[in-house]
């Protein structure tokens, strides 16, 4: 299953509070103080892995706890430090908190802390001094910051395919990639986005990116619109896929290019490619319609599929990496506490 918006609650460590305390031994009754430090509280790191691509799990959990730092102990002994979370991402997660955006997870491995622990508190013997040599002072371990989080993936893809419910989306992408997206003569068969590998040569490879239909008033969330639009907007090529036996094919690639622009004009900035599908269903003989389109195509009889990978290939040798300016809506209400170091003393 498909997911791909997650709220989770992240909490780090407290840490460890301090100690005060004396050395008491034989044949040393005036020990000096010996109270060591608390151990730091864990911390919550999110890291970006490329093995994972739904955010799926984190609808069964959806709290994650970092360990506190433990109490410092007598002669001098620190306490242990609280264990970190380490939680696994897909790469493309976008992390919001209530002030926006916090983390893009977009690279492979990227680390990020989300929560970091509180420091321990110090023991009595940290505040040893020339003046003082038997302080009876300690401070209060830190309190760890705790988050509620928005997490938002966004697909990372080379190219995506654009086009309305029913378009031939889907036939095109297990054609030309190893991919298996359910295909059926009916609109919206693709509800959740579908990857594939394509290869334009033995050494190289691209990311295609099959999508849900696009339709109008998309951009204001008609249909499945900002499960596609948030989506598309990590792809660096469009495909514009035009179904050849529509009543009026300009007129769809009108709808599918002002969707585009009202949720963010810089999406037809981009490199794209107009293509016209299912060309095998035109009459016998009969040429291809005139219009916008430079390539046509038919996947069921595979007319014109390795001249479209090798003019994608050719595109996306000099598109620029995509740039995402549209954020989410809702953000979520955030808990930041952390509590300040306390100079109280403790007898």
């Amino acid at each position: 299953m498909f997911v791909d918006r997650a709220k989770i609650y992240v909490a780090a460590g407290n840490g460890g509070d301090r100690r005060v305390s004396f050395l008491r031994e034989a044949f040393r009754p005036l020990g000096g103080p010996d109270g060591g430090d608390g151990g730091d509280g864990g911390s919550v790191y999110l890291i970006a892995d490329p093995q994972l691509h739904t955010l799926m799990d984190l609808r069964h959990q959806v709290e994650f706890r970092a360990e506190h730092g433990e109490m410092g102990g007598r002669k001098k002994c620190s306490g242990k430090g609280g264990r970190d979370i380490e939680l696994k991402l897909p790469v493309g997660t976008r992390v919001y908190t209530e002030d926006g955006l916090f983390a893009d997870l977009s690279d492979s491995g990227q680390r990020v802390c989300v929560a970091e622990g509180g420091r321990g508190g110090k023991g009595n013997y940290s505040f040893v001094s020339a003046r003082n040599q038997a302080p009876r002072k300690a401070t209060l371990g830190k309190e760890g910051i705790e988050r509620n989080l928005l997490l938002e993936l966004r697909l990372m893809a080379d190219v995506g395919l654009v086009g309305l419910p029913n378009a031939g989306k889907s036939t095109l992408l297990s054609i030309m990639t190893a991919a298996r997206p359910k295909i059926a003569p009916y609109p919206f068969t693709t509800l959740s986005p579908n990857l594939g590998i394509v290869r334009p040569t033995e050494y190289t490879s691209f990311v295609l990116a099959d999508l849900p239909g696009l339709i109008e008033g998309a951009s204001e969330g008609k249909g499945l619109g900002y499960d596609f639009l948030r989506h598309v907007e990590r792809t660096r090529v469009l495909l514009f896929l035009l179904d050849c036996t529509s009543e009026d094919m300009k007129a769809d690639l009108k709808v599918l290019k002002a969707e585009l622009k009202r949720w963010n004009p810089d999406l037809l900035k981009r490199p794209a490619l107009i293509v016209l599908s299912k060309v095998d269903l035109l009459p016998e003989g009969a040429p291809p319609p005139k219009g916008p389109w430079k390539h046509v195509i038919s996947s069921a009889t595979n007319t014109g599929i390795e001249e479209l990978i090798q003019k994608l290939w050719k595109q996306l040798e000099t598109a620029p990496l995509p740039t995402i300016f549209r954020e989410p809506e809702e953000l979520p209400s955030n808990v930041s506490v952390r509590r300040e170091q306390s100079e109280d003393e403790w007898e």
